[in-house]
Parts: structure tokens; C-alpha cells; sequence
């Protein structure tokens, strides 16, 4: 878990607690580019929960089982379409930053769909780069 004084892992320089801890909360991100922040959040705090019910049911996994020895540790967003409050669709173009064991890094560049259904944003799917 993260404390919600400490700064948010989705690199938006504001607190857990203000970021995407709210979301982790219960609230509901208004915004494809913040679900998708406060995704990659739930994968450097390890939140199996959460990423599981913000997919979508066409395209959710049984079950998330993240690795404990891989830490994401940095976010950049490279840009997007659609996705806003007021829409129904969006996509979000990132790259999420990991170290594993062993000093190993790399890197996942990902152009990812959603849907907001029922007030709530989904991850739909991924295409990686």
C-alpha cells in the first residue's frame, strides 16, 4: 500500500491520497487518461483488486497475479484520443518504466482503448509498441 501523503507513482506530482488513491478508493476516475494513471498506480502498489475491476468484462483475466519482484517506478504519457468526461471512448498512448531483479529495466510503451460504461471508465485491450 501506499501512504497517501507520499507522491503519487503516476508521476502527476500530487499526493496518493489526491491522485489516483481516491480512485483506488472507490471513486470513480472522470477521465480515460486518469484511469489509465491510476491503473499503472494500481500495478506499482500492487492493488491485484483493483486492475481487475477496472477491466472490462469482454476482455478481464480470471485472476492478476503481478510479479513482487518487478517495481514500476515511472509513467509518461505520450498523448491520446478522446476519453473525456463527456465521452464514451478513449485512448491513451503510454510507457510505463519497470526494475526487476538483478538490475533489470525495461520498459512497456502501450496505445491503450477504453470505455465508459454506467458513469465508470474500463480498460478495454492494449496494443504494445
Amino acid at each position: 500500500m501506499i501512504d497517501d501523503d507520499a507522491r503519487c507513482p503516476c508521476g502527476t506530482g500530487e499526493t496518493y491520497g489526491a491522485c489516483c488513491g481516491r480512485f483506488h478508493g472507490g471513486r470513480p476516475a472522470p477521465t480515460a487518461e486518469l484511469l489509465m494513471r491510476s491503473r499503472f498506480s494500481a500495478f506499482a502498489a500492487g492493488d491485484e483488486a483493483y486492475l481487475l475491476a477496472t477491466w472490462h468484462p469482454s476482455t478481464r483475466p480470471a485472476s492478476v497475479e503481478l510479479d513482487p519482484g518487478v517495481r514500476w517506478y515511472r509513467l509518461d504519457v505520450h498523448g491520446g484520443t478522446g476519453g473525456g468526461p463527456f465521452e464514451n471512448e478513449g485512448r491513451v498512448e503510454f510507457s510505463a518504466h519497470w526494475r526487476g531483479a538483478a538490475g533489470a529495466r525495461g520498459r512497456q510503451r502501450e496505445d491503450s482503448r477504453f470505455v465508459r460504461e454506467d458513469g465508470r471508465w474500463l480498460y478495454v485491450d492494449g496494443v504494445p509498441d
